[in-house]
């Protein structure tokens, strides 16, 4: 759906964006991190032909959005800003874009989407009476009012209490499941991110640092850590004292039930278990553990640049 391919972009002598290349594919809920300055915006904003790049070249479904007005029309954007006007209520919000995209069956429209965002109770008060996380959805809404096939969003979630961030994920969920819709989310929350991505690309100084499946992200350097669990409090002592004598190139942490392990890049917990049981250490229950993505994050920054 989305192609970014050898990416380049200068300002006054200075890289911004250097060669980066990574797609989206339909249907596809796609996290774009970095820090700020990165590269994200820059590269948002070329793939919608707001900002011209200096080399290689950004396309949706093989078009140049810079070039093509009916490329454009397929495409929805969520800024941090909502672009809500206070003095309207929702229904009047709603109705003035609609006009904008001259929405056929417009009424039907607005119905349908007050309904779906739960605004439908609201739909006649003024939007600056509405409290952030409704003023978030009402601005949801009026970006899909055109039933998009590609919706950006940059920062969707930024100052929502945690309900409302729930009910905004949930709703992103909804619209790439049901609508069928490629999502591409700007985003500094991690948890948000995880949450409901199933591709990430991680940008650092305008250069690619990573681009993956969080799966296999996790699964990159290293190996998972390992929960284990056992029957009494001395098999895990006797557990413990083995593995910290063994010095195996692992971070050993004890809990109310057994260890965790996490091993440092590089290293080999496969024969871990092979290794207490022939101390006779009886282990009830081996758990691997999932990489958080906020540990994929932090390792990819200190990463040097490609």
């Amino acid at each position: 759906m989305i192609e970014v391919n050898n990416l380049s972009k200068t300002f006054k002598g200075k890289t911004v964006l250097d060669n980066i290349s990574f797609s989206v594919a339909p249907g596809e809920i796609f996290g774009f991190l970095g820090p700020n300055g990165a590269g994200k915006t820059t590269t948002m904003r070329i793939i919608l032909g707001l900002l011209n790049p200096s080399s290689g070249q950004a396309t949706l479904n093989g078009k140049n959005l810079a070039k093509d007005d009916a490329a454009r029309s397929k495409v929805g954007v969520l800024l941090e800003v909502d672009g809500i006007y206070d003095r309207l209520s929702a229904y009047e919000n709603l109705r003035y874009f609609a006009d904008i995209y001259r929405i056929p069956n417009r009424e039907a429209r607005i119905n349908e989407l007050l309904e779906f965002f739960d605004l439908n109770g609201r739909r006649n008060d003024p939007a600056g009476k509405f409290s952030k996380g409704m003023k978030r959805k009402l601005a949801l809404a009026k970006a899909i009012m055109h039933k998009p096939e590609v919706l950006f969003l940059d920062e969707p979630a930024s100052g929502l209490d945690p309900e409302a961030q729930k009910n905004f994920r949930d709703l992103i969920l909804s619209l790439s499941r049901e609508g069928n819709m490629t999502i591409f989310l700007n985003s500094h929350d991690l948890d948000e991110v995880q949450r409901i991505c199933n591709k990430v690309a991680i940008i650092k100084g305008g250069k690619l640092l990573a681009w993956d499946s969080l799966a296999n992200l996790g699964r990159k350097n290293r190996q998972p850590g390992m929960e284990l669990s056992f029957g009494n409090t001395a098999d895990i002592e006797q557990a413990e004292k083995l593995l910290t004598s063994a010095k195996l190139a692992i971070d050993i942490h004890r809990t109310q039930e057994g260890l965790t392990l996490t091993p440092a890049e590089g290293a080999d917990t496969s024969q871990i278990i092979t290794y207490l049981a022939g101390h006779d250490i009886k282990l009830e229950e081996v758990r691997k553990l999932k990489r958080s993505l906020e540990e994929i994050y932090l390792e990819t920054m200190k990463q040097e640049t490609r």
